[in-house]
């Protein structure tokens, strides 16, 4: 009789254990995937002519500083389009203002909580080949001016088939102005200031 119920329990405990070692692989390779494009975003930015990293800052540059990967801060979005965007002069660190068009807005939840965000579309970028889907999304958050850059932190993303789409702020990066001030860069909108501290992603580069 004891057996009879010692195999079900094997068998739960088991199946506990695949399903344990399974997420761990998960969160792994997420992990790597993420250090893997660090690394080469550093080895372009220490070694070709287009880095924004002053010349005279790159033989003690050693590479950006991160936030450690958090799945927590990948999410599924969900994308309403607006039927009719509106354009808009964006306003940058400079005099200069690019024409945008406010393509979106997206919602999505982080530990609990629902967020919002406007999804922008730059218009002379647009006319690029292989730039007709690129979805812009400046955004601030709580860490801005303390951990990560005041003037705020950028994603990119494509025009989904779907009304969803995957957002990873692991992958929030810095405009080139955090890193040399000759450069002209977007602010992000009052719209897309997020009440939380967003602790991933690039950090600042100046401390």
């Amino acid at each position: 009789m004891k057996a009879f119920f010692i195999i079900p329990l094997l068998l739960l405990s088991f199946m506990i254990s695949q399903a344990q070692q399974a997420a761990q692989k998960q969160e792994s390779d997420f992990t790597n995937e993420i250090i893997k494009q660090r690394k080469q975003k550093d080895k372009e930015f220490a070694n070709e002519k287009g880095s924004p990293i002053p010349d005279d800052e790159k033989k003690a540059f050693h590479g950006l500083k991160y936030f450690e990967p958090d799945p927590n801060f990948k999410v599924l979005a969900r994308l309403v389009k607006f039927d009719n965007p509106f354009h808009f002069k964006m306003k940058t660190t400079t005099d200069r203002l690019p024409e945008y068009s406010l393509y979106g807005k997206i919602t999505f939840v982080i530990k609990g909580e629902e967020f919002n965000l406007n999804v922008y579309q730059n218009i002379d970028l647009l006319k690029k080949p292989g730039y007709e889907n690129y979805l812009f999304i400046p955004f601030n958050d709580l860490t801005n001016g303390k951990e990560t850059y005041g003037g705020g932190r950028f994603m990119d993303a494509e025009v989904p088939a779907s009304d969803s789409l995957i957002i990873d702020f692991n992958d929030a990066y810095n405009p080139y102005c955090a890193y040399n001030h000759k450069y002209s860069c977007p602010i992000p909108p009052e719209d897309n200031s997020l009440q939380i501290r967003v602790e991933a992603g690039e950090m600042k580069y100046h401390d």
